[in-house]
């Protein structure tokens, strides 16, 4: 995989989430209890989004270039988009209106004062990854979470990787299917932002060719925002915790987000992570040069 193929990629998404709405859900009435096509057809998508339907019919086909932001605003509650996929078209727009120029090249390592924020974040867990999910940086009881994925040698580690392609993440995951399924909708994701990200698209040619689950996934052009939630993990040293967690944008920063995981307090996952907290110290100063 060394290309990614706009005109595909727009055509794809476009046919996906129309697929998926039915007359009754956009309000229409069905005439004909035979229809060829799954969901809306093309002329009812135009006639919603106050477009022709030839006008419709290039956009599917792939061509963005030129439409304007209330065209995509119609056409984003015609296809009754949520935020992300409304993302997901803007950015399919604008890399139309780019043509072949490259975003700047996301970052492979952190500055030395983002470190130091890891660092003073001594009670959760804390990491920087960047779009692709390379794990760039980490305080120690985050790495010491992490530990089955940080035992690929691989350098920078990252966690769709490990998803899919090492057994032991089925383990690690508690919700492993539901965790697998977010991780390929936020690359994709990541791919409509950035489509010319070499790096991206030489792990999505890897998964893809190793990973049938992961191959399906991508083929859903599925997207997903990753902002808050839950985690469920099962580590190999503490046993189950139940997390929380949260991912920051670092405005200083631009591709890279901030994830700490806490735990809610008086609670077995809070007693796990101070147990994983002084295990990671113990293991350091194990590991340690000794004078």
């Amino acid at each position: 995989m060394g290309h990614t193929d706009h005109r595909a990629e727009v055509r794809e998404f476009l046919s996906s989430r129309r697929a998926r709405i039915t007359p009754d859900q956009a309000g229409l009435p069905a005439y004909g209890g035979n229809r060829r096509v799954e969901g809306l057809r093309r002329e009812e998508v135009a006639m919603l989004a106050g477009v022709s339907i030839d006008y419709y019919v290039r956009m599917e086909r792939g061509n963005l270039s030129g439409a304007s932001e209330s065209v995509l605003d119609a056409l984003a509650r015609a296809l009754q988009l949520d935020e992300a996929e409304r993302d997901h078209l803007f950015a399919l727009a604008r890399a139309a209106e780019r043509g072949p120029r490259r975003r700047r090249t996301p970052p492979t390592s952190v500055r030395p004062v983002v470190q130091q924020v890891l660092d003073a974040i001594s009670d959760a867990p804390a990491w920087v990854r960047n779009g692709r999910h390379d794990i760039l940086a980490t305080n120690r009881i985050g790495r010491a979470l992490y530990a089955p994925v940080f035992a690929d040698p691989r350098r920078p580690v990252n966690t769709t990787r490990f998803l899919y392609l090492d057994p032991a993440a089925r383990e690690f995951f508690v919700d492993w299917d539901r965790v697998a399924n977010d991780a390929a909708a936020m690359l994709r994701l990541e791919a409509g932002r950035d489509p010319h990200d070499r790096a991206l698209i030489e792990l999505v040619g890897e998964l893809s060719t190793q990973s049938e689950v992961f191959r399906k996934r991508w083929a859903s052009h599925d997207v997903q925002f990753h902002r808050s939630g839950q985690k469920r993990l099962r580590h190999p040293i503490v046993g189950q915790l139940d997390l929380n967690f949260e991912t920051m944008e670092l405005p200083s920063e631009p591709g890279l987000s901030l994830n700490v995981y806490t735990a809610t307090p008086n609670t077995p996952t809070a007693d796990g992570l101070t147990m994983l907290a002084s295990w990671a110290a113990t293991q350091e100063l194990s590991e340690s040069p000794q004078s």
